[in-house]
């Protein structure tokens, strides 16, 4: 009885056309009770921003990008902020693992006309959702800090939102292989140097040239990229190279999200 029920989305033919926003929904009033977990991925940016950021540019001094200075923590806020984008999406994306694995989420919601797709669909725009919540937040900090350089940072949020739909899209994809919660540990694994060597802290010039090749393949690099341009007005073709990038990566997660829900809960 399980298995004809769980089947029922394969041959719907009434099909929500806005199924991946009936979960954004269904998300958002999951949430409207525990705000505060959304908006707690804001501090950690605020963190290294302030105990430490600030009191290593004394030491450090400015940075030389191209033909411009910037001071230190000019030249470090745009990554945060691209990191904010990027955590606020894939760690969301994650929650994914939950539903499926253990929570049993979406094989009541496969029961209804919705579909795996959309499921994918709608967890990925809840997931930019938050990343975008997030960068909002910290770009109005750094704003007010005097530490936006252009007005091309008015297209920071466009930015974000577009890093957020590609870390969601990949998180969503990587969660449904895992097997259980000590795969999160590869998670960590590859977050934290990606993270920490993306060119956040310190230009990509200082790396040998066979590991600066190697940093320009990571997603959170071009995503740094394509912020720092923005909020210090050093907006190139490059950028459009930088969007691609991220945009196929979001859709390629999206198209593996589907394909792995729907074997995962129609078998």
């Amino acid at each position: 009885m399980t298995e004809l029920v769980a089947r029922t989305p394969l041959i719907a033919t009434s099909r929500p056309p806005v199924g991946g926003l009936l979960i954004v929904e269904r998300n958002v009033l999951v949430y409207r009770r525990t705000w505060m977990i959304v908006f707690s991925g804001f501090f950690e940016p605020l963190f290294y921003l302030f105990f430490f950021v600030y009191p290593l540019e004394h030491f450090i001094g400015d940075i030389t990008l191209g033909d411009e200075t910037l001071e230190y923590a000019a030249f470090v806020a745009p990554a945060l902020l691209a990191s904010s984008a990027m955590n606020g999406a894939f760690y969301d994306a994650t929650n994914v693992f939950w539903k499926l694995r253990y929570g049993k989420v979406y094989e009541s919601i496969l029961a209804t006309p919705i579909g795996p797709q959309d499921v994918a669909v709608g967890e990925t725009i809840w997931a930019v959702v938050r990343a975008l919540l997030y960068s909002t937040a910290f770009l109005v900090v750094i704003t007010l800090l005097g530490l936006v350089q252009s007005w091309w940072a008015l297209l920071a949020l466009p930015a974000c939102f577009v890093i957020g739909f590609g870390f969601a899209g990949a998180g969503i994809a990587a969660v449904t292989w895992m097997r259980n919660w000590k795969d999160f540990d590869l998670i960590q694994l590859i977050m934290l140097p990606m993270f920490m060597f993306s060119a956040t802290f310190y230009p990509i010039a200082v790396y040998p040239e066979v590991l600066e090749w190697i940093v320009r393949v990571l997603p959170l690099y071009h995503g740094i990229e394509l912020v720092r341009s923005l909020t210090t007005g050093s907006v190139g073709a490059y950028q459009l190279v930088n969007v691609a990038y991220l945009a196929t990566m979001g859709l390629v997660g999206m198209a593996i999200a589907s394909r792995r829900i729907d074997k995962l809960l129609l078998k």
